[in-house]
């Protein structure tokens, strides 16, 4: 079950839903974003993970063909009342996120519920989702796993539970489905790894170009707040990007960059439309060189997404609509 939701983690959710040709189903957190799915033709199974809130969602839902995850009273009481949703269901128990799901001592009785609805067709499955798999040793995903073991037990329906940490870190929670999300893109769900770490290939790169060459000399500052000063004659490169972007600007000085293939270094704040770069004394970069941002193996975003401390996530998901995209596949553009 590919979890392409958020714009598929920022790679264009509707081309990405058309290169995973040999996955089961796919998976989006909001039924719009199911929608958008069907309208541009995709006809695999979509499973909306948030599940349906009112009446005319769970229209939609059933329209659609959609299967929805029900996790809470409501969502039941909301199909009890209307004539459901004609699609597949799962049922969500909270082991320990508590974000979503039935508690344990309500889950039978939401499944019993579940199962009598007329519209109901196939036994519901059963999932849950943890909270700290991306932890290679954790006491809190054991116990989770032992929970949702215990608690759907003897209950027909297929079961799934790892996420892209689980399922590199906790290979007995594969059980019938897995729901990779973030490492379908080639970057790391594990902390203090990156994607190349798990043989993992970046699908994103995000870059730009310098529109601009300075030459500095010893004591002259750069950018909003002088934060940085040159401490001897530098280059000094201007490239096309900034926080309205989607590049951080929590990034301090010195994150590194690749200039036309060559190391440097970020120096002064970010800006809402460009950032500056100490090329160094001997570069022989030049206006409308590439700027790569991140999504090499020498330049991964797990690692910028600590210079900003912030996730790897946040930096896929917020690259903004106006920066240009080009789709490509191995051989030819994804149409």
């Amino acid at each position: 079950m590919a979890v392409i939701k958020a714009n598929a983690y920022g790679h264009g959710m509707v081309p990405i839903a058309h290169a995973l040709t040999d996955v089961d189903s796919l998976a989006v957190a909001r039924i719009e974003e199911a929608i958008q799915l069907r309208e541009a033709g995709v006809a695999c199974p979509i499973v909306v993970l948030e599940g349906v809130s009112n009446a005319d969602e769970l229209r939609l839902a059933g329209q659609h063909g959609l299967e929805t995850v029900v996790h809470c009273r409501e969502q039941i009481m909301l199909m009890e009342e209307n004539s459901g949703t004609g699609a597949d269901l799962w049922l969500k128990l909270d082991t320990g996120m508590n974000r979503l799901g039935f508690a344990a001592e309500e889950f039978r009785e939401a499944h019993r519920r579940l199962v009598n609805l007329p519209s109901v067709s196939r036994n519901p499955g059963l999932m849950s989702h943890f909270s700290s798999a991306d932890l290679s040793e954790s006491e809190t995903s054991e116990d989770q796993l032992k929970k949702f073991l215990e608690m759907t037990e003897g209950l027909p329906g297929e079961r799934s539970l790892a996420n892209s940490a689980g399922i590199l870190n906790i290979s007995a929670s594969h059980l019938d489905w897995v729901r990779p999300g973030l490492s379908l893109y080639g970057v790391s769900p594990i902390a203090g790894k990156t994607g190349q770490d798990l043989d993992l290939k970046p699908v994103m790169r995000f870059s730009t170009w310098l529109v601009a060459i300075r030459n500095l000399a010893a004591g002259d500052m750069v950018g909003y707040g002088c934060r940085w000063r040159a401490a001897k004659p530098t280059r000094l490169g201007i490239a096309a990007c900034g926080y309205g972007d989607g590049y951080p600007w929590a990034l301090p000085d010195g994150t590194p960059l690749l200039v036309n293939g060559m190391n440097a270094s970020l120096a002064g704040r970010v800006s809402m439309d460009m950032i500056a770069i100490n090329l160094g004394a001997d570069s022989d970069a030049r206006v409308g060189h590439e700027v790569l941002l991140w999504g090499e193996p020498e330049l991964p975003v797990e690692e910028i997404a600590a210079a900003a401390a912030t996730i790897p996530y946040e930096l896929l998901c917020r690259v903004s609509q106006r920066v240009s995209r080009e789709i490509v596949s191995a051989q030819t553009p994804i149409r």
